[in-house]
């Protein structure tokens, strides 16, 4: 398993015609609409977490945190960008997909991603009390599962984490008074 850190984020972008999938303007524009997904998150009052599923140069799903607007512990990014990816090839394989999330994912969304066989992951920031991949665990590379998932981080982290330390300065405050 080999993460690979990106210095230089660049500017997000629009990724809505197809791209080359491994170029770094390419991954850098896929981030970009995983962030935007992130904002759509904290404008419905939820952790602001993006995600965006792409095959084939193209994004097939796209999605946010909406665990309290669903009352749904599972509706994490990861899953209702699967989710709607897999609607939209019609299988629940997702085999050459790669995952672009704005936050290294958790044990139930590393599963998930194992089980739709997605060939890559790349995440812009580490969570460091729930992340199954890098940080407590590293379920997406284990050996002795069948599939091993490609992981790479570090991409547009600065705006990934100041998204989430905006979030939470903004409900510390508000709880205080």
């Amino acid at each position: 398993m080999k993460a690979v850190v990106s210095i230089d984020p660049g500017p997000p972008s629009d990724a809505t015609a197809p791209l080359e999938p491994r170029s770094v303007n390419s991954a850098r524009a896929f981030m970009g609409c995983a962030l935007d997904e992130a904002r759509a998150a904290e404008r419905e009052d939820e952790v602001p977490v993006g995600a965006v599923v792409v095959l084939d140069g193209r994004i097939v799903g796209r999605g946010h945190n909406r665990t309290r607007g669903a009352c749904d512990p599972t509706a994490h990014a990861e899953i209702v960008a699967l989710r709607q990816a897999a609607l939209e090839v019609g299988a629940q394989r997702l085999v050459g997909a790669t995952v672009y999330t704005t936050v290294e994912p958790c044990f139930m969304c590393a599963g998930a991603l194992l089980h739709a066989r997605v060939e890559r992951v790349v995440w812009a920031v580490r969570d460091p009390k729930f992340g199954a991949c890098a940080s407590l665990g590293q379920v997406l590379g284990d050996e002795r599962l069948n599939h091993q998932v490609e992981i790479e981080e570090g991409l547009c982290a600065d705006e990934a984490r100041e998204l989430l330390q905006q979030f939470f300065e903004r409900k510390r405050a508000a709880a205080r008074g």
